[in-house]
């Protein structure tokens, strides 16, 4: 296990090479210039912008800017901000923790709702239940998350006033955001494990431990319960990365200040520096989650072995 920890950490330093070179040549090929957004109503002025570019480094060939980036990176140097005149670094840690906040309590939720819902849906398979779940469960998949947070916006904040309408003060504002994050990816996780349970429920050794007697209860949470976990753990484990890194349409309908408005806004006004070392922190995150929901395969499943 060790050793394939060690390797999967050693590929990730490759995938982050691959993912600089890319994210760099994107934002040079993509039309606009930060010079220009942050001169606004000066950039008319070419002796303005020519001085700004030299100060930015814009003038200098491609190639030479992203070596000096590389070599930045190596002594963890993002550089600073364009337009927030703020090392990257710090911005980045400083949103982070509002982000991982939203991402655990929109998973918790997310998981108390889709798991138990799921489990239900396949053992009570075509009742009424597993009906009313399935409807649940592709009414979820199908809505935009900003549609659902507007009206919890709506009944909550405005007519309720349960809640206040966008912006943080405290843990509490947090709720609804977590909530309609909750409620739009705990969908796909009752539709994964239904799926999931209905598949395990079939296999001859579940058939084998209903024949020695066991009660269904032991059977599903003994037999069907662990083994069926692999593909939702698989699933979560994505969808944990994303909300660490892509909650940006929450935040910004919330007027959270998090890292993913901190990148949007990063994109918007063309900020090179901030965009390319938020995208580097985004892909430590998902290569770091992915390597521990490999992980937690070996524990689910002891025939799994990565030595």
């Amino acid at each position: 296990m060790r050793n394939y920890i060690l390797r999967r950490l050693l590929l990730l330093i490759f995938v982050l090479f691959g993912v600089t070179l890319i994210t760099f040549i994107l934002m040079h090929v993509v039309p606009g210039d930060p010079a220009l957004i942050i001169l606004d109503k000066l950039s008319s002025n070419t002796e303005l912008l020519l001085k700004l570019r030299h100060k930015l480094g814009l003038d200098k060939p491609l190639i030479v800017q992203y070596w000096e980036f590389l070599k930045n990176l190596v002594r963890f140097n993002l550089g600073d901000s364009i337009t927030l005149h703020a090392s990257v670094r710090e911005l980045i840690f400083e949103r982070f923790p509002l982000t991982l906040k939203l991402a655990l309590f929109s998973l918790t939720i997310a998981l108390l709702i889709g798991i138990p819902s799921g489990v239900i849906s396949a053992v009570k398979q075509y009742s009424t239940i597993d009906t009313f779940f399935t409807i649940f469960a592709l009414f979820g998949v199908s809505i935009p998350v900003f549609w659902l947070e507007l009206l919890l916006q709506i009944l909550f904040a405005l007519k309720l006033r349960f809640f206040n309408v966008s912006g943080y003060m405290s843990v509490k504002d947090l709720f609804l955001p977590s909530l309609a994050l909750g409620l739009i990816y705990s969908a796909s996780i009752t539709r994964f494990t239904r799926s999931s349970i209905l598949e395990v429920l079939h296999m001859d050794y579940v058939r084998t431990a209903r024949a020695k007697g066991l009660s269904e209860k032991t059977v599903i949470t003994k037999h069907v319960f662990r083994n069926a976990l692999i593909p939702v753990v698989t699933l979560v484990g994505m969808q944990f990365g994303g909300l660490l890194t892509g909650a940006a349409i929450t935040e910004t309908v919330f007027d959270l200040p998090g890292l993913g408005k901190l990148l949007l806004d990063a994109q918007l006004n063309r900020d090179y520096p901030l965009i390319q070392g938020g995208i580097i922190f985004v892909a430590i995150i998902f290569g770091l989650s992915n390597l521990f929901v490999d992980i937690l395969y070996a524990f689910l499943d002891p025939r799994i072995r990565y030595d």
